[in-house]
Protein backbone atom coordinates (compact mmCIF):
# COMPACT_ATOMS: atom_id res chain seq x y z
CA UNK A 1 0.00 0.00 0.00
CA UNK A 2 1.11 3.60 -0.48
CA UNK A 3 -0.32 6.81 1.56
CA UNK A 4 0.28 10.34 -0.34
CA UNK A 5 -0.36 12.99 2.52
CA UNK A 6 -1.34 16.49 1.55
CA UNK A 7 -0.47 18.94 4.52
CA UNK A 8 0.43 22.36 5.65
CA UNK A 9 3.14 20.93 8.51
CA UNK A 10 4.93 18.08 7.03
CA UNK A 11 7.56 17.92 9.70
CA UNK A 12 4.93 16.68 12.23
CA UNK A 13 4.89 13.25 10.59
CA UNK A 14 8.81 12.60 10.71
CA UNK A 15 8.75 10.78 13.52
CA UNK A 16 5.37 9.05 13.30
CA UNK A 17 6.34 6.66 10.69
CA UNK A 18 9.94 6.28 11.47
CA UNK A 19 8.87 4.25 14.69
CA UNK A 20 7.41 0.84 15.39
CA UNK A 21 4.81 -1.00 13.37
CA UNK A 22 4.81 1.47 10.43
CA UNK A 23 8.65 1.82 10.33
CA UNK A 24 8.71 -2.25 10.13
CA UNK A 25 5.81 -2.03 7.56
CA UNK A 26 8.36 0.20 5.26
CA UNK A 27 11.34 -1.71 5.37
CA UNK A 28 9.19 -5.09 4.84
CA UNK A 29 7.80 -3.17 1.51
CA UNK A 30 4.67 -3.84 2.93
CA UNK A 31 4.01 0.13 2.69
CA UNK A 32 5.10 3.12 1.68
CA UNK A 33 4.27 6.90 2.51
CA UNK A 34 4.89 10.15 0.76
CA UNK A 35 4.26 13.95 2.69
CA UNK A 36 3.70 16.18 0.70
CA UNK A 37 3.34 20.46 1.55
CA UNK A 38 0.59 22.03 0.46
CA UNK A 39 2.45 24.89 -0.35
CA UNK A 40 4.57 23.90 -3.12
CA UNK A 41 1.71 24.01 -4.93
CA UNK A 42 0.97 27.42 -4.41
CA UNK A 43 0.85 30.16 -7.56
CA UNK A 44 0.90 32.53 -5.12
CA UNK A 45 4.68 34.64 -4.73
CA UNK A 46 4.70 34.08 -1.06
CA UNK A 47 3.53 30.72 -1.38
CA UNK A 48 0.12 31.12 0.70
CA UNK A 49 -3.09 28.58 0.35
CA UNK A 50 -5.84 30.39 2.65
CA UNK A 51 -7.89 33.14 2.08
CA UNK A 52 -10.27 35.26 4.25
CA UNK A 53 -13.91 33.72 3.94
CA UNK A 54 -16.53 34.91 1.84
CA UNK A 55 -19.10 36.68 3.28
CA UNK A 56 -16.71 37.26 6.20
CA UNK A 57 -16.60 35.72 9.62
CA UNK A 58 -13.39 34.51 11.66
CA UNK A 59 -10.48 31.94 10.85
CA UNK A 60 -9.31 31.29 7.32
CA UNK A 61 -10.09 28.75 4.74
CA UNK A 62 -8.13 26.63 2.14
CA UNK A 63 -8.46 27.78 -1.28
CA UNK A 64 -9.20 25.27 -3.74
CA UNK A 65 -6.32 26.46 -6.47
CA UNK A 66 -3.06 24.46 -4.27
CA UNK A 67 -5.29 21.51 -3.64
CA UNK A 68 -6.28 21.09 -7.07
CA UNK A 69 -3.05 21.11 -8.30
CA UNK A 70 -1.88 18.99 -6.06
CA UNK A 71 -3.90 16.21 -6.62
CA UNK A 72 -3.35 16.66 -10.19
CA UNK A 73 0.16 16.05 -9.84
CA UNK A 74 -0.40 13.07 -8.07
CA UNK A 75 -2.75 11.64 -9.58
CA UNK A 76 -0.87 11.49 -12.45
CA UNK A 77 1.17 9.37 -11.27
CA UNK A 78 -1.06 6.93 -9.28
CA UNK A 79 -4.99 5.64 -9.09
CA UNK A 80 -6.47 6.18 -5.50
CA UNK A 81 -9.06 3.88 -4.08
CA UNK A 82 -9.90 6.71 -1.99
CA UNK A 83 -8.93 10.08 -1.68
CA UNK A 84 -10.16 11.25 2.13
CA UNK A 85 -10.57 14.62 3.80
CA UNK A 86 -9.91 14.54 7.51
CA UNK A 87 -13.37 16.36 8.77
CA UNK A 88 -14.58 16.63 12.21
CA UNK A 89 -17.89 16.13 10.38
CA UNK A 90 -16.66 13.25 8.44
CA UNK A 91 -17.86 9.94 8.77
CA UNK A 92 -16.62 8.16 11.83
CA UNK A 93 -13.52 6.04 11.59
CA UNK A 94 -14.39 2.51 13.06
CA UNK A 95 -12.73 -0.99 12.51
CA UNK A 96 -14.43 -2.13 9.88
CA UNK A 97 -14.02 1.07 8.03
CA UNK A 98 -10.68 0.67 8.06
CA UNK A 99 -10.98 -2.74 7.35
CA UNK A 100 -12.70 -1.35 3.78
CA UNK A 101 -9.24 1.52 3.29
CA UNK A 102 -6.68 -1.74 4.13
CA UNK A 103 -8.29 -3.37 0.51
CA UNK A 104 -6.91 -0.37 -1.60
CA UNK A 105 -4.18 -0.24 -2.92
CA UNK A 106 -3.07 3.98 -2.49
CA UNK A 107 -4.91 6.51 -0.46
CA UNK A 108 -4.75 10.07 -0.49
CA UNK A 109 -5.21 11.86 2.72
CA UNK A 110 -5.70 15.38 2.80
CA UNK A 111 -4.80 17.47 6.39
CA UNK A 112 -7.33 20.00 6.96
CA UNK A 113 -6.54 23.40 8.91
CA UNK A 114 -7.75 26.95 9.88
CA UNK A 115 -11.49 27.10 9.70
CA UNK A 116 -11.63 24.43 7.04
CA UNK A 117 -11.42 23.97 3.69
CA UNK A 118 -13.26 25.85 0.40
CA UNK A 119 -16.10 23.51 -0.14
CA UNK A 120 -15.61 22.96 -3.60
CA UNK A 121 -12.84 20.82 -2.44
CA UNK A 122 -15.13 18.53 -0.93
CA UNK A 123 -17.68 18.96 -3.47
CA UNK A 124 -15.14 17.61 -6.74
CA UNK A 125 -12.31 16.79 -5.26
CA UNK A 126 -12.91 14.76 -1.78
CA UNK A 127 -14.00 10.82 -2.55
CA UNK A 128 -14.23 10.51 1.32
CA UNK A 129 -14.75 12.65 4.45
CA UNK A 130 -13.36 10.69 7.88
CA UNK A 131 -13.45 11.92 11.61
CA UNK A 132 -11.63 10.61 14.58
CA UNK A 133 -14.35 11.90 16.32
CA UNK A 134 -16.93 14.47 17.98
CA UNK A 135 -13.73 16.85 18.92
CA UNK A 136 -11.90 19.56 17.00
CA UNK A 137 -8.03 19.05 16.38
CA UNK A 138 -5.95 22.46 15.59
CA UNK A 139 -5.69 20.28 12.11
CA UNK A 140 -5.99 16.95 10.40
CA UNK A 141 -2.49 15.85 10.49
CA UNK A 142 -3.02 13.75 14.01
CA UNK A 143 -6.00 12.21 12.48
CA UNK A 144 -4.55 11.47 9.30
CA UNK A 145 -1.38 9.69 11.27
CA UNK A 146 -4.56 8.22 13.60
CA UNK A 147 -5.42 6.48 9.63
CA UNK A 148 -2.99 5.64 8.14
CA UNK A 149 -1.39 3.51 11.47
CA UNK A 150 -5.04 2.03 11.85
CA UNK A 151 -5.31 0.74 8.50
CA UNK A 152 -1.39 -0.21 7.31
CA UNK A 153 -1.63 -2.44 10.43
CA UNK A 154 -4.04 -4.53 9.08
CA UNK A 155 -1.82 -5.24 5.84
CA UNK A 156 -1.02 -8.83 5.67
CA UNK A 157 2.42 -9.12 6.69
CA UNK A 158 2.84 -6.38 8.60
CA UNK A 159 2.27 -7.40 11.92
CA UNK A 160 4.49 -10.52 13.02
CA UNK A 161 1.79 -12.60 14.24
CA UNK A 162 -1.32 -11.86 11.88
CA UNK A 163 -4.28 -13.53 14.08
CA UNK A 164 -3.49 -10.56 16.23
CA UNK A 165 -5.27 -7.58 13.79
CA UNK A 166 -8.32 -10.18 14.00
CA UNK A 167 -8.82 -9.97 17.37
CA UNK A 168 -8.30 -6.59 18.44
CA UNK A 169 -11.43 -4.68 19.68
CA UNK A 170 -14.62 -3.83 17.38
CA UNK A 171 -13.51 -6.24 14.68
CA UNK A 172 -16.82 -8.49 16.01
CA UNK A 173 -18.38 -5.46 17.44
CA UNK A 174 -16.88 -6.58 20.57
CA UNK A 175 -14.19 -4.65 22.75
CA UNK A 176 -10.92 -7.25 23.57
CA UNK A 177 -11.46 -9.57 26.56
CA UNK A 178 -8.74 -9.09 29.25
CA UNK A 179 -4.98 -10.39 28.53
CA UNK A 180 -2.21 -11.40 31.20
CA UNK A 181 1.20 -12.56 31.04
CA UNK A 182 4.03 -13.69 33.42
CA UNK A 183 4.13 -13.98 36.35
CA UNK A 184 0.90 -16.01 36.74
CA UNK A 185 0.78 -14.45 40.69
CA UNK A 186 2.15 -10.77 41.57
CA UNK A 187 1.32 -9.78 45.17
CA UNK A 188 -1.36 -12.17 45.29
CA UNK A 189 -2.81 -10.81 42.30
CA UNK A 190 -3.99 -14.35 39.74
CA UNK A 191 -3.75 -14.96 36.63
CA UNK A 192 -7.29 -17.04 36.05
CA UNK A 193 -6.70 -20.38 36.40
CA UNK A 194 -8.69 -20.98 32.90
CA UNK A 195 -5.65 -19.50 31.21
CA UNK A 196 -3.34 -21.68 32.54
CA UNK A 197 -4.86 -24.85 32.14
CA UNK A 198 -3.86 -25.36 27.83
CA UNK A 199 -7.62 -26.09 27.11
CA UNK A 200 -7.68 -24.26 23.55
CA UNK A 201 -11.35 -24.66 23.36
CA UNK A 202 -12.43 -23.60 27.23
CA UNK A 203 -9.72 -20.58 26.48
CA UNK A 204 -11.48 -19.39 23.81
CA UNK A 205 -14.65 -19.62 25.26
CA UNK A 206 -14.42 -17.52 28.54
CA UNK A 207 -12.36 -15.16 25.92
CA UNK A 208 -15.46 -14.61 23.84
CA UNK A 209 -17.72 -14.71 26.94
CA UNK A 210 -15.34 -11.98 28.53
CA UNK A 211 -15.10 -10.08 25.44
CA UNK A 212 -19.53 -9.81 25.68
CA UNK A 213 -19.60 -8.99 28.86
CA UNK A 214 -16.64 -5.97 28.80
CA UNK A 215 -18.39 -4.91 25.87
CA UNK A 216 -22.03 -5.01 28.24
CA UNK A 217 -20.56 -2.73 30.55
CA UNK A 218 -18.10 -0.47 28.55
CA UNK A 219 -19.03 0.06 25.07
CA UNK A 220 -23.62 -1.43 25.10
CA UNK A 221 -24.00 0.46 22.11
CA UNK A 222 -22.29 -2.34 20.16
CA UNK A 223 -24.29 -5.04 20.98
CA UNK A 224 -27.37 -3.04 20.31
CA UNK A 225 -26.05 -2.42 17.07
Amino acid sequence: MHIDIITLFPDMFADIFSQSILKRAQNKGLFSVEVHNLRDYSTNKNHNVDDYPYGGGAGMVIQVEPVDNCLTALKAKRHYGEIIYTAPDGERLSQSLCNELALNDNLCILCGHYKGVDERIREHLITREISIGDYVLSGGELAAAVIADSVVRLLPGVLNDETSALTDSFQQDLVSPPVYTRPANYKGWQVPDILLGGNDKLIDNWRFEQAVERTRQRRPELLEE
